[in-house]
């Protein structure tokens, strides 16, 4: 599937932003997309698929597509998903579909996966930008995760095992976010966007360069 031309000046961008489980980067999102700017006008939350059972306060088609393992390895093979990971014995997956459309239409699309997705997605989309998020320490980690009462402490060591891991990736980002609060997160976000959205290669050149009026 073919993504929005990287000369584009008025397609969307492609977000790729990925953290440690509990950091916050969707109350993070949600922020950026709640401010009075233009940039948070044109931001849209990608909605992922997922074999995980939903957590008692998320709902279906608001915070992920709910399906089982034999749905989610059809969309696979359709080719009907952009990036596809596996996270504590879970999947999940991008629709390819819904982002090309909203690119398509000017907004800027911000995919919150793990970092084998947003490997997957930077090599097809190397457009892309990649931002990675981090806590201020380690132990306001630790913290979050435990505000997670639906979680044991096992599942908690497993993700911070995970975590220790994918931070060694953080190279393999353009930009880091560190959430110590979440209002200047949000606002780093939107200006990380708007850097972004000024960057020569992503300008279009052509009334300057396809001929000089008298």
């Amino acid at each position: 599937m073919t993504g929005c031309s990287r000369g584009s000046s008025d397609a969307g961008l492609l977000v790729v932003l990925s953290g440690p489980s509990g950091v916050g980067k969707g109350t993070v999102v949600a922020h950026a997309m709640s401010l009075k700017s233009e940039g948070a006008h044109r931001l849209r939350r990608s909605v992922s698929v997922t074999t995980r059972p939903p957590r008692p306060d998320e709902k279906d088609g608001v915070d992920y597509f709910f399906c089982g393992l034999e749905a989610f390895e059809g969309k696979v093979q359709q080719g009907r998903l952009l990036e596809w990971a596996t996270y504590l014995d879970n999947r999940y997956g991008t629709p390819a579909d819904w982002v090309d459309q909203q690119l398509a239409s000017g907004s800027n699309v911000v995919l919150e996966i793990e970092v084998q997705g947003a490997m997957q997605v930077r090599e097809r989309r190397p457009e892309s930008v990649l931002i990675y998020m981090l806590p201020p320490s380690w132990r306001a980690l630790r913290r979050r995760l435990r505000t997670r009462r639906s979680e044991s402490e096992e599942v908690q060591r497993k993700r911070l095992a995970v975590a220790r891991e994918e931070v060694k990736w953080v190279s393999a980002y353009s930009y880091l976010l560190v959430n110590d609060r979440v209002p200047r997160a949000a606002r780093r976000l939107l200006a990380i966007l708007e850097a972004e959205r000024a960057r020569v290669e992503r300008a279009d050149l052509g009334p300057w360069f396809g001929g000089v009026d008298d």
